[in-house]
């Protein structure tokens, strides 16, 4: 199990990171480049959350050949 924040597959780094702020945004998280900790670990849980919810529905979507 991957338990350091690397990416299994480091060219999605960056498109990641662009995908991290496009939810905080739209979920209304003040999420910005660098430090961010003053926000609450419900916001940062929130984001993962949320991301993670996104790329499920990405999936279904492609599995069900949409």
């Amino acid at each position: 199990m991957n338990t350091n924040n690397s990416t299994s597959v480091p060219q999605a780094r960056e498109a990641l990171n662009k995908f991290k702020y496009e939810v905080a945004s739209e979920i209304g998280v003040p999420l910005k480049q660098g430090y961010n900790g003053d926000l609450t670990s419900a916001q940062a849980g929130y984001v993962g959350g949320y991301m993670v919810k996104k790329m499920i529905e990405a999936q279904e979507r492609q599995m069900a050949g949409k």
